[in-house]
């Protein structure tokens, strides 16, 4: 087991296995305490549903850090996944004020996919991104949300040279490491692709071909739980595909299961590979 307390900080989506509903029983699983700090309430997630409730506690942030600062409250890591605008100057102020001797920033910049922003955000939202992408240990964004950081055209049309470059690029908003997911070179290949600064390195699964919601965020919840268990940047990445691969497998015998993925099915896989 570890000793590590990470804080995640995204939104709780009530139903549809997506958010904080997945990352605190992923990053738990792993052996890690999680925290965590909602920037939201939903009553499900914005994917396929016809509506949704959506209540903002942004104003509430402020008063959780004054708190925890009273209560001597803090973290060797911080997770952020889907946030506002308005909440990443004080999500950077509570990773100054609580953050432990070398503590670990890892940013998944959630804001589309298919090319798309998600509905609610504006297109200046990647620009504000970018502030927290700025000094994190890892950022991972999807291709979608590649293209918005650099503001660039979204493609799916690409070489691995075309990869490299972004990659690069990438690193220049100031993050330690990039983790690329969703890239392909081979239509029966899906994986992802990291950079250092010195070295690129993929690591890729056979592509199982349908889409399920939530699996970004299954990704994200237990690359984070991997590297806080003390795996390298590529381990926790192989762990984290492998993890969404089986989460898939286990949902796709019940096509009536269409808002998410059954991860608890998998969690004594992922337990296996900690």
């Amino acid at each position: 087991m570890s000793d590590k307390r990470l804080l995640t900080i995204q939104d709780i989506s009530c139903v549809g296995q997506c958010s904080l509903t997945v990352a605190l029983p992923i990053i738990s699983a792993c052996g890690v305490e999680c925290g965590i700090l909602p920037s939201s309430v939903l009553s499900n997630h914005t994917a396929g549903f016809s509506a949704w409730t959506f209540f903002d506690l942004t104003n509430e942030m402020p008063n959780i850090l004054e708190q925890w600062k009273k209560e001597k409250v803090d973290f060797d890591a911080f997770y952020t996944g889907y946030v506002s605008k308005a909440q990443i100057p004080h999500i950077l102020r509570i990773m100054e004020e609580t953050a432990r001797p070398g503590a670990m920033r890892i940013v998944d910049p959630v804001m589309g996919d298919g090319g798309k922003l998600y509905p609610g955000f504006d297109d200046d939202f990647p620009m504000e991104m970018r502030k927290l992408c700025n000094g994190a240990d890892v950022i991972m964004p999807n291709m979608t949300e590649a293209a918005l950081l650099l503001g660039e055209e979204y493609t799916t049309e690409y070489d691995q040279a075309y990869i490299e470059d972004m990659l690069k690029r990438l690193y220049t908003l100031g993050a330690k490491n990039v983790v690329l997911t969703g890239v392909s070179f081979d239509e029966n290949k899906l994986g992802v692709a990291c950079y250092d600064g010195t070295n690129i390195q993929y690591y890729f699964t056979d592509r199982i071909q349908c889409s399920m919601h939530g699996t970004g965020d299954c990704y994200a919840s237990s690359f984070a739980g991997a590297l806080m268990r003390g795996h390298s940047i590529i381990e926790s990445a192989s762990i984290a595909a492998d993890f969404v691969v089986e989460t898939i497998r286990q949902t796709m015998p019940d096509p009536s299961h269409w808002y998410g993925v059954k991860f608890e099915k998998a969690l004594p896989y992922l337990i296996s590979r900690m």
